[in-house]
């Protein structure tokens, strides 16, 4: 049995601090997989510049002229993290036997692709890289990380605890996630639905390399709220649960004003009328929040808007106008020609 073509799909957003290391740090596992005969030499890194505004995608395009593995695509505008991640995938499935996704920040422990690559020669394909511990991550984002982990298992979302988008997939894991055409992208939610035999590969998480982080608190919110509403419909049926409950608190509150005002023991409250009128605006405030937060979903999947529309590839790909490929993936983009 040949040896299976592999390719790194690098997710770069403002990446010019971080990323000659991370080319240097690739291109030697890289060197090792094929030496060891575990990968074939047609082996590549695949860096996705996701709209950057530094000097990406220019040093992409010169490790592309002068390293054998640096291959790129460059997105045409800033398309977020996991659209950015789409379409590498998406890319290197039509090359690939096997691609592993990882951030450029090399937090993502790299000796660890060897593993990944053992554990698809014994059967897998799909391989989940699941953090042994959190002793980099400060107490609020190790709090709140397993908090979401935990809520998100109690919704019912099939998720791995401690996993990000550090993972190997094969190609046929490939082309079944390109039969998912949801626009709210939720990987580490969708990968576990594709029902392939898993495995597993535990290491430890390190420091960023270089630069800062893409995940401020803001975003990292949102992408929360993103994955529990596009996975779950159990908070809309708390919002009802929570005014079935209201509205029986509300009889017997009637109840009890009526009793009151027969025995005449009533007193006139200002205090418990407002809290009142307040906690349960507050509530139908949030339920219509969220609600529309599910409206807001539906309205985009609609659309069908492309999740990203590529600018540049190196080297230059084929337009893909298959049918049966991937919808969103544009055709007659403008290609680099080297």
């Amino acid at each position: 049995m040949s040896s299976p073509i592999l390719t790194i799909v690098v997710p770069c957003y403002n990446e010019e601090e971080v990323l000659p290391e991370t080319v240097s740090r690739l291109s030697a596992v890289l060197d090792r997989l094929i030496q060891e005969k575990l990968v074939a030499k047609e082996s590549v890194m695949l860096l996705v510049d996701d709209g950057s505004k530094d000097r990406t995608w220019e040093l992409i395009d010169q490790y592309s002229r002068s390293h054998d593995y640096v291959t790129g695509v460059k997105l045409a505008r800033n398309a977020g993290h996991q659209n950015a991640l789409i379409a590498g995938l998406m890319t290197a499935r039509h090359t690939s036997d096997i691609v592993i996704s990882i951030d450029a920040d090399l937090q993502d422990d790299t000796d660890a692709i060897r593993e990944f690559v053992l554990k698809y020669l014994e059967g897998a394909e799909i391989v989940y890289g699941i953090r042994s511990d959190r002793t980099t991550d400060t107490w609020f984002k190790k709090t709140t990380a397993e908090s979401f982990y935990k809520l998100m298992l109690r919704l019912g979302v099939q998720i791995k605890n401690n996993h990000a988008d550090y993972r190997l997939m094969s190609k046929r894991a490939l082309d079944y996630l390109s039969r998912y055409k949801e626009v709210n992208v939720f990987l580490r939610g969708i990968v576990p639905l594709l029902g392939l035999r898993t495995a597993e590969v535990m290491y430890e998480r390190k420091e960023r390399f270089a630069g800062e982080s893409k995940y401020p608190l803001r975003k990292m919110l949102s992408f929360a709220l993103d994955g529990i509403t596009s996975f779950s419909v159990k908070p809309i049926r708390m919002v009802t649960i929570t005014g079935f409950l209201l509205s029986i608190f509300s009889v017997f509150a009637g109840a009890y004003a009526i009793i009151s005002k027969l025995w005449g023991t009533t007193a006139s409250g200002w205090t418990s009328l407002i809290l009142s009128v307040w906690f349960i605006g507050g509530v139908q405030l949030l339920a219509l929040g969220l609600i529309g937060e599910y409206i807001g979903k539906i309205y985009r999947e609609v659309k069908q808007r492309p999740l990203y529309l590529i600018e540049k590839s190196i080297p230059a790909q084929q337009d893909y106008a298959d049918p049966a490929d991937f919808d969103r993936i544009p055709v007659g983009a403008e290609r680099a020609r080297r």
